[in-house]
């Protein structure tokens, strides 16, 4: 998956299992269920038991394929901790799902949304059997059934709910991970697998990011503020298929890379670092899944507030300084009002530059500075790369490994397809990249990144030509690996079409004796033709 060379052997780690010494080893393939199996069967616990480790410092260990390795000498202690369903929490939730089932069966008539929904909530009963009905998850079904009456009961919001920002005013309780070295190396990465993380842990890489770039104690930044404001981040992105919480993470863990890739430490002040990450973890806050074509076509109030300019990305910087006005969430508390001003400047800027409709704007200003003597020293000329990093970092996947960025596909053409639908029920011009009758993965790709993605970079390149072998020379690559998906599809299409026009075998021999037995002036008009199409 592009994490290293180390991930390609087994890994071994030692345990100590109620002063029991024991021995765990486990594959790169592994995820962290198998490993955690491993370690209920070792400690011989229950199916529901949840199994956490120690190490000899007392601190809990991710239990992750990337945990680090350690020795007899110092083994992590085993906790085991079981738990068992219980039987009137099993009642209450049948209760929950017969109520909201027979509610919905008298509410609708149609077939097919009937279906659906037993099909829904037959998924949601077998989840908490799977899951051994805890209480928390016995709370995300419940909260599953609430969204699922939601969506069926009322109209779908496809521009921006005037709603309260979701801000987390108690201290948070995301667990603290204990990283290894090869993880904190891995991260800074553009190679680093994103698919791979879970909520919790992206939340904690982050706060990890900070850190280590020394931003926390560069902005006198409270750590538990700090927690509460990621928190606040997360549950500000929403569940849409591409622009949501994991691509905020995406963008800010490449930008994070290209930081330490290019040594822009030596090349930028500390204030200018702490812009760039932040306007990338806040660069599309409030995303609604729909875009500013959309949002101008359809006369949304988000397009009518910012009279049609750039509407989705002013709003992703509102919703971000809205954040940032809760005093348990601003993370910039601690500097004066003026350094604050700069940091609010910067951070529009950067986040106002991600409109793909400025692209071209942007990056020839940008290329004309380098052709004629970038200058770091420079005020206009610092702004241009950092408008030009935010927007390489913001459309990157491409960079990655193919195992990884592909799927980002995947879910870019979902979200296009959901748009593109409502256009055409809505009467709305629909643009062909977005059409699902039109558009397919690689026809989607080949352009953008040739177009796009390449020429951006390759000027990057020349003012950091270290990115030349672990991002330009893969986005070529990736470049080649769509135009050959495209000429496989070409030759299906043409052999299918082919089959399509020449006839079986059966259906020749009949007609070869239809011309035996019809008039010389018949056979001598199919001959030609049918000798075409055999040939």
């Amino acid at each position: 998956m592009g994490n290293g060379a180390s991930y390609d052997s087994a890994k071994t780690i030692h345990v100590d299992v109620s002063g029991k010494l024991q021995k765990i080893v486990f594959s790169r393939h592994c995820s962290s269920r198998d490993i955690q199996d491993l370690l209920q069967s070792a400690a011989g616990a229950g199916r529901w038991a949840n199994i956490s480790l120690q190490d000899g410092n007392g601190g809990l260990v991710s239990v992750a394929p990337t945990m680090p390795i350690n020795t007899a000498n110092n083994p992590y202690k085993v906790i085991v901790q079981e738990s068992r369903q219980t039987h009137g929490d099993d009642e209450v939730i049948q209760a929950v799902l017969t109520q909201v089932a027979e509610q919905f069966n008298k509410a609708f008539k149609v077939t097919e949304l009937k279906d659906e929904v037993s099909r829904r909530l037959t998924a949601i009963e077998k989840r908490m059997e799977m899951e051994g009905l805890k209480a928390v998850e016995i709370e995300k079904c419940k909260q599953e059934l609430s969204n699922i009456k939601d969506q069926l009961l009322a109209v779908k919001n496809y521009g921006i709910d005037e709603k309260k920002l979701s801000i987390k005013r108690d201290i948070p309780k995301y667990p603290k991970y204990t990283l290894s070295q090869e993880t904190i190396e891995y991260l800074k990465r553009p190679t680093f697998d994103i698919w791979h993380w879970e909520s919790n842990e992206m939340l904690s890489l982050l706060e990890h990011m900070y850190h280590e770039l020394g931003l926390v104690q560069e902005f006198n930044m409270n750590p538990i503020v700090l927690k509460r404001w990621l928190l606040c981040v997360q549950e500000n992105y929403r569940n849409n298929p591409f622009h949501n919480f994991r691509h905020c993470f995406c963008v800010s863990q490449m930008m994070y890379g290209m930081i330490n890739l290019c040594d822009l430490q030596s090349k930028m002040s500390q204030f200018d670092i702490g812009v760039l990450l932040t306007a990338a973890v806040c660069h599309d806050l409030d995303h609604p899944g729909y875009n500013n074509t959309y949002q101008i076509n359809a006369r949304t109030e988000l397009a009518v507030r910012y009279n049609d300019i750039s509407p989705l990305e002013n709003h992703h910087c509102a919703v971000a300084f809205q954040i940032l006005s809760q005093p348990e969430c601003n993370i910039f508390s601690n500097i004066d009002i003026d350094l604050f001003k700069r940091i609010r400047q910067g951070m529009i800027m950067l986040i106002l530059a991600t409109d793909m409709a400025r692209h071209s704007e942007i990056v020839d200003s940008f290329k004309s500075k380098v052709e004629n003597g970038f200058d770091f020293s420079n005020e206009d000329h610092l702004n241009s790369l950092k408008m030009v990093l935010i927007k390489c970092c913001d459309i990157s996947n491409e960079v990655r490994p193919m195992e990884i960025s592909e799927p980002w596909v995947d879910c870019l053409l979902e979200e296009y397809f959901m748009q593109s639908d409502r256009e055409k029920s809505e009467g709305l011009p629909v643009a062909p990249f977005m059409d699902r009758d039109k558009v397919t993965k690689p026809t989607a790709q080949i352009g953008f990144i040739k177009f796009v993605l390449i020429p951006m970079f390759d000027a990057v390149c020349k003012l950091f030509p270290q990115i030349e072998e672990v991002m330009v020379k893969p986005l070529r690559e990736a470049q080649e690996h769509y135009e050959e998906m495209k000429l496989r599809e070409d030759e299906r299409t043409t052999d299918s079409v082919a089959r399509a026009q020449t006839p079986s075998s059966a259906h020749k021999k009949l007609r070869m004796k239809f011309l035996i037995t019809s008039s010389p002036l018949l056979q001598k008009k199919r001959k030609e033709p049918l000798a075409v199409k055999e040939k």
